[in-house]
């Protein structure tokens, strides 16, 4: 009998050092104070990429929740693109239709530069190659 009792003990003893070492870490690690992630994101790592005439910097810890343009390209970072980039959809041909066979300067459907400033049949041509692609530079029908 007395063996069992000491082994026991001595197992209530060892449970009993492992939650007070178990409760002490818990105090430990919650000592610095409230602490509140709200909103974050780690970025593509750094490196470089090219093919052809493009090439790709990237760096990480940089925010990219943001829309940037230049020359002919546009860029929208974050994990869903949308905003400011477009597509030549349904959207722009109404706007197009709606200026069909009108006449004047800086119509936002001419797109065919001539000295006739209609929208006619060669507007709709280049409307046309542009077909459900990303906008072009300086695509006035946005």
């Amino acid at each position: 009998m007395k063996v069992i009792s000491i082994r026991v003990v001595q197992r209530g003893l060892i449970t009993l050092l492992v939650m007070c070492g178990i409760v002490a870490v818990s105090a430990f690690g919650q000592s610095g104070g409230d602490y509140e992630l709200s909103w974050s994101t780690i970025d593509g790592g750094g490196g470089r990429s090219s093919g052809g005439p493009y090439e790709l910097t990237g760096t990480i810890g940089q925010p990219d929740a943001a829309y940037s343009s230049g020359g002919n390209y546009e860029l929208l970072g974050g994990f869903w693109p949308g905003g400011p980039l477009c597509f030549v959809d349904f959207e722009s041909f109404a706007r197009f239709a709606e200026l069909w066979l009108v006449t004047g300067s800086d119509l936002p459907a001419d797109l065919y530069k001539d000295e006739y400033n209609i929208v006619n049949w060669l507007d709709l041509e280049v409307f046309v190659d542009q077909w459900l692609c990303y906008c072009p530079p300086g695509w006035t029908l946005k």
